[in-house]
């Protein structure tokens, strides 16, 4: 299966356990593959970021770099028109769609 993970499930799966985490374990275990693009990775980056000056002694980082490297990246083309409510989230449909789910 080929999933695009939405950032807040990203995140709720590293800091915290129940189905997010267990997406995650699923990646790692290489039962799903997940698909990005680099505005998806450069988001999960910037919130990592925010997180890390908050939380002093954690590092997702590694992470990150992580599902870059063991991600399929494809590249997402802006929808034609907007379709989220919230337009930031446009992105992980375009992504899903370049990605041909």
């Amino acid at each position: 299966m080929r999933i695009v993970l939405d950032t807040n499930v990203f995140i709720s799966g590293i800091f915290f356990a129940g189905p997010p985490y267990r997406i995650l374990q699923a990646w790692r275990d290489d039962r799903i593959q997940l698909v990005a693009c680099p505005e998806i990775l450069a988001e999960y980056r910037q919130v990592a970021m925010r997180l890390s000056h908050k939380h002093k002694g954690i590092d997702i980082l590694p992470l990150i770099d992580l599902v870059t490297v063991r991600s399929e990246i494809v590249h997402a083309f802006p929808l034609s028109e907007r379709v989220c409510e919230d337009p930031k989230d446009d992105i992980f449909l375009a992504c899903a769609l370049a990605g041909k789910m």
